[in-house]
């Protein structure tokens, strides 16, 4: 599962308008600035972003963007959607008929991918913008750390 920059500097430009534009509209240069993320890009992300009715503009002297809707009514789902970002764990192409395996078929691990990728849109689903510029959002202290515990059990082996 990868996400790529236009999932992740979508959220963050939306993020940094509902944190700093107090209802007045925020240039693209301005969100460049802060975020350091290219201006040509947050173009081509805001026209999508616009069609998907998750920003309005305005244009001339003092234009920029502004939210449609509060941040508590945005989920960051809405946004990785409306710049086609598809967070997908299985190798499936998802066309019907095309599995992740070679032959066609679905790979023996399919279900448990697809059901972290079910997870994964369910918690994006759930966190709004509000919930990421207002609070940090906590590691899970149920997630192991791999690489602390690929060290240890070399550690350990090593005795």
């Amino acid at each position: 599962m990868k996400l790529s920059t236009k999932g992740r500097y979508a959220v963050t430009a939306m993020a940094d308008i509902a944190q700093n534009a107090n209802g007045q509209p925020l240039s693209l240069a301005e969100i460049s600035g802060r975020q350091n993320i290219s201006l040509a890009y947050l173009e081509q992300l805001f026209g999508k972003l616009r069609r998907a009715g998750l920003v309005s503009s305005m244009r001339g002297p003092g234009g920029g963007y502004t939210l449609v809707r509060p941040p508590h009514e945005i989920a960051v789902s809405q946004i990785m959607a409306a710049v086609e970002e598809r967070l997908q764990a299985t190798q499936c192409s998802g066309e019907v008929g095309n599995g992740c395996g070679t032959a066609g078929t679905r790979c023996l691990t399919h279900n448990l991918w697809e059901r972290l990728s079910a997870h994964v849109h369910l918690f994006l689903q759930q966190t709004t913008l509000e919930d990421v510029i207002a609070t940090e959002i906590a590691p899970c202290p149920a997630v192991p750390d791999f690489i602390g515990l690929v060290e240890s059990s070399e550690d350990s082996h090593r005795d």
